[in-house]
């Protein structure tokens, strides 16, 4: 009886991590028993593995790893042993997608995991239902589908299992050529739309507006299952069963390029959206029949959100604020007020996870911190730098059953790397 005990204390502490940002999405995980602080000698390397182009992150669901990866004209979806690395089974699609700006041309959304199916984005705009074991169930070209103009990067959301429905960022335009500047691209309502999971039939669509890079979500929110999605042009809202739009909030600078990235950071009723082209960060209140300002960025900018989402702890917000790498630095923000409590500066741009009190924050150059949760101060543990990483480190860690995994580029190639 002890042994069963203490046996089923220890995996109590293991967690899947099956879709972006972790098991609630949040960027955070239930895990306990982080070490702290870490070994002088940096973090035991249990495996790696070379990986083909793109930057998005791997999931962890029943013991198996899935990573998506450009390889020459494929993309590829490889599951693997998510304790040794060995690989399982892999699945195949063809590309011809461009980078309009040099950089990767592989997949920037990683896969999401719901039972025995995983779900993928290409940014293409290849949606793909594959049946663990590497047999494809259903395949859809968003782009063609729903005439999608090219965006910056291409497609980057991931999407979203909620019930039987599949929810995908798509924005799709009217036919016609792609205007030169996308400000002036029309929407055709498939903002979000909805997806059987089984079979890939739309179910609905709503939004007039573009899509963005952010990830669509849903929460309850005033007693209300309530989808949300940071799109181009600002948040949406909507009826995740019906696609019944509820509410619109415009938050996006003016300028061409500037980009809607990181997702929305939900504390109750209370939502922060951050961006760092223009306008900032704004705390809404959603408890209403439409958003709310609770306050909005000064010209100091609370909060500067690039790509990586900002996470919520007891009051506060943590987050890497600030467009380019010289100029980022890691801030506590209290979530009422929008105060900025402290920064670390020249900490270049960082991908969060909390977890057990702390946050581990992966820097794009491949270094790695161990920061203590303090609104009162930047409280560093640990910090190494992670061999044969390099610039770009884009794509957030993820921790599972004690295993950290990180994916950028050192030593001329892409690579996977699982620590202890």
């Amino acid at each position: 009886m002890f042994r069963m005990v203490v046996l089923l204390a220890v995996l109590s502490l293991a967690a899947d991590w099956p879709r972006y940002l972790g098991p609630a999405a949040d960027g955070s995980s239930p895990e306990t028993g982080v070490v702290a602080p870490w070994p002088k000698t940096g973090l035991t390397r249990l495996w790696d593995c070379p990986l083909g182009v793109g930057y998005a992150p791997p999931v962890v669901a029943a013991g198996k790893l899935y990573h998506f990866d450009r390889f020459g004209d494929t993309v590829r979806l490889t599951c693997r042993d998510a304790a040794s690395g060995a690989e399982k089974w892999k699945c195949e699609f063809p590309t011809a997608y461009e980078d309009q700006y040099g950089y990767e041309p592989g997949p920037r959304a990683g896969p999401v995991v719901d039972g025995d199916r995983v779900y993928i984005h290409g940014a293409d705009g290849l949606l793909a239902c594959v049946a663990d074991g590497g047999k494809v169930v259903w395949k859809l070209d968003t782009t063609a589908a729903y005439h999608v103009h090219a965006n910056f990067f291409g497609a980057a959301s991931v999407p979203w299992v909620e019930g039987e429905l599949l929810l995908v960022a798509v924005g799709g335009s009217p036919p016609g050529p792609r205007p030169v500047d996308l400000r002036v691209a029309k929407p055709n309502g498939s903002c979000v739309v909805a997806f059987d999971k089984l079979t890939g039939k739309e179910r609905w669509r709503v939004g007039d507006d573009l899509a963005s890079y952010a990830s669509p979500t849903v929460a309850t929110i005033a007693g209300k299952r309530t989808g949300l999605y940071f799109a181009r042009g600002g948040l949406l809202g909507f009826d995740p069963s019906t696609g019944a739009e509820r509410f619109r909030f415009p938050w996006r600078a003016k300028s061409l390029e500037s980009v809607n990235a990181a997702n929305p950071v939900l504390v109750g009723d209370r939502l922060l959206l951050s961006e760092c082209y223009g306008p900032g960060a704004v705390l809404l209140d959603l408890a209403g029949a439409k958003p709310t300002p609770v306050w909005t960025d000064d010209d100091e900018r609370s909060l500067q959100a690039h790509w990586a989402t900002p996470v919520h702890h007891a009051g506060y917000v943590y987050g890497s604020s600030g467009r380019h790498a010289n100029e980022a630095e890691l801030r506590c923000v209290e979530l009422a007020t929008g105060a900025v409590k402290w920064r670390e500066r020249r900490t270049t741009r960082c991908t969060l996870l909390k977890v057990d009190g702390h946050l581990i924050a992966l820097g794009e150059g491949g270094e790695l911190r161990l920061i203590r949760l303090n609104p009162e101060k930047y409280d560093e543990v640990s910090r190494v730098e992670l061999p044969g990483f390099g610039y770009p480190c884009w794509a957030p860690p993820v921790l599972s059953d004690g295993r950290l995994y990180v994916r950028g580029r050192g030593e001329g190639r892409n690579r996977l790397a699982c620590f202890k």
